[in-house]
């Protein structure tokens, strides 16, 4: 009888402990929900009293720019978070927003915009507008883009493309944004 109330015991401790696993997780991935552009840098929000007077962790808004991104008018884009920054010569973050990356990434570094193509087919047969070339790897032209559809759908790992996509709002953006010789900077 006292193993069977032990496993029953266990059981409980066990679908308790997975009910919180799912609740945090839902949680993070909500968290990772684009809201839309941010205005200005936002700070790393603060650290507050956690029960039992331990200091909670800091986290910091997944929005804001990354520190070492350069200065002045540029495109900051974060290959660890897929998002990017456009930058105005205030330091302002005009807008912010995520990517859809191609299956060849820029190396890290400080590039220009190269070139620019209103509407192009892309190296993998879609459609798209608002063109921005800034890099050169593994003989793949990388640049930004919006498929005409408005499709960001993961690149087919089988072929080699450059395309980071975007939504098309934000490609008409980046395509005001980022004339020929703008500064690009690519993080990890």
């Amino acid at each position: 009888m006292a193993r069977n109330g032990a496993g029953v015991f266990v059981t409980g401790l066990t679908a308790a402990a997975l009910a919180v696993v799912a609740v945090l997780a839902m949680q993070a991935a909500s968290a990772k929900e684009d809201a839309g552009p941010a205005q200005r840098p936002a700070p790393a929000a603060s650290g507050s009293a956690a029960p039992g007077g331990e200091k909670a962790e800091q986290v910091a808004d997944p929005k804001a720019l990354p520190a070492g991104s350069g200065e002045g008018k540029r495109v900051v884009y974060s290959l660890e978070s897929n998002r990017v920054w456009l930058v105005d010569e205030e330091e302002n973050v005009t807008r912010t927003f995520k990517v859809t990356p191609g299956t060849v990434d820029p190396l890290p570094g400080s590039y220009t915009v190269t070139s620019r193509s209103a509407n192009i087919t892309g190296s993998d047969g879609v459609p798209v507008e608002n063109v921005v070339r800034f890099a050169l790897n593994e003989g793949v032209v990388i640049g930004f883009s919006a498929a005409t559809d408005g499709e960001t759908a993961e690149p087919d790992p089988s072929k080699k493309t450059g395309g980071i996509r975007e939504a098309r709002k934000d490609g008409a953006a980046m395509w005001v944004f980022a004339t020929l010789d703008t500064k690009v900077v690519v993080l990890p």
